[in-house]
């Protein structure tokens, strides 16, 4: 709710001022008409608000927790509980830390007579547009229920295709961290005190000489280097904040050898699934495309998206308007466009959606696969030429010595 200062003409032509509690100005205005004729002005009064900075609070809403929760509410709609109560039970019950205030926060505005979608709107800028969206439409068509199981479906769906993805990629980024301090140990402490003790030996062999400089960079320079990497990675996440940066980072990503595929299989398991989903809860076409524009991860293909809406408007079929989409795969628009002129649209792409989800895990499991060995391969070059760098001085030096004998 929203405190309002107000000035007002009582019907005697008196001014009247004061202030009014409303969910928005447009209900305000409702409020004082019942008590006066003329409402002169009407401004929201900013509340002074202590910033409390969580940070065990997550920054955003996980898939996990969002088919948990859609699944509660289906359950408890479908038993008959009022909505009002069932937010507040809802709240109550959860563990999610960040869904239960958003919950809390929506559970006064459902007790006060607002729709849930509007709520969640206003109290849950880190849950997707796609649960609010298909929320607002479950409630327009009268199959709020319907809504939720579908969401429940697609969250959890999309909760096992991420968490697969990311198990699945998660080994070889470890490994790499790990060769990458390994290393920069070894350059920096181990090879130093070699260097000491193979100091009495003219004419060093050319490895030698090479991961001597080497070392002597590292020495030298790794505070550079650390300060240069975090300024790297500080600019890449702010140019990925910027509508720009989201849009190149993506097309980049998108056109990696090996992530690359997954990233592509990703995004039409995304749409596919969201469509489905959007479109089950009664949406026109247009709106659906409009918001899975949106909520894409992949910001590139929601920008080509976003461009056909238009086109679908003025009148165009789906596969008409997204038949040059790029990124997209080609038996996806296929697809559709097939599942458009045979009536079964939504069927369509929830079929071709778990097509792709089992697509996006076999490409990661292709992907560990070949990095992998590409791993251990570049990690055995680089320990081999650090051993043979330091071996052949200390067998030329212990050669030296046996023939001085």
């Amino acid at each position: 709710m929203t405190t309002f200062k107000y000035r007002a003409q009582a019907a005697d032509g008196s001014t009247v001022s004061g202030v009014i509690e409303a969910y928005d100005e447009y209900e305000a205005v409702e409020q004082l008409h019942r008590s006066f004729p003329i409402v002169e002005k009407l401004t929201p009064i900013q509340a002074k608000r202590h910033i409390n900075i969580d940070l065990t609070e997550p920054l955003w809403v996980e898939d996990k927790t969002l088919s948990l929760v859609a699944s509660q509410f289906a359950i408890m709609l479908r038993a008959g509980l009022p909505m009002s109560r069932v937010v507040e039970l809802i709240a109550a019950q959860t563990t999610d830390r960040l869904m239960r205030r958003i919950l809390t926060a929506c559970a006064s505005d459902v007790a006060a007579g607002y729709s849930l979608a509007r709520s969640l709107e206003k109290n849950g800028q880190k849950i997707p547009a796609v649960f609010i969206e298909s929320v607002r439409a479950g409630e327009e068509s009268g199959t709020l229920e319907e809504s939720f199981v579908s969401l429940q479906a697609y969250y959890d769906r999309a909760h096992k295709v991420k968490a697969k993805v990311r198990s699945a990629l998660t080994y070889p980024i470890v490994l790499l961290v790990l060769a990458a301090v390994v290393i920069g140990i070894v350059m920096v402490v181990l090879v130093p005190v070699l260097i000491q003790v193979l100091g009495n030996i003219g004419d060093l062999p050319l490895p030698t000489r090479i991961l001597i400089a080497i070392s002597n960079f590292f020495q030298k320079f790794w505070p550079l280097m650390l300060i240069l990497l975090a300024a790297v990675g500080i600019g890449l996440f702010g140019y990925g904040r910027t509508e720009d940066g989201r849009i190149n980072l993506s097309k980049v990503r998108m056109k990696l050898p090996i992530l690359g595929r997954i990233a592509r299989m990703n995004t039409a398991s995304q749409f596919a699934n969201t469509a489905a989903t959007l479109l089950g809860a009664g949406m026109p076409v247009t709106k659906v495309i409009d918001i899975i524009s949106r909520v894409l991860d992949m910001r590139c293909v929601g920008v080509e998206l976003a461009r056909r809406v238009a086109r679908l408007e003025s009148g165009q079929s789906l596969g008409e308007a997204l038949g040059d989409v790029r990124y997209l795969p080609d038996m996806l628009l296929e697809m559709a466009k097939v599942g458009e002129e045979s009536g079964s649209l939504e069927d369509t792409l929830r079929t071709i959606g778990a097509f792709y989800d089992a697509e996006a895990e076999r490409a990661s499991d292709r992907a560990l696969g070949m990095l992998e060995p590409m791993i251990t391969v570049i990690m055995g070059v680089v320990v081999g030429f650090i051993v043979i760098s330091i071996y052949i001085p200390i067998f030329t030096m212990s050669t030296s010595i046996g023939g001085a004998f």
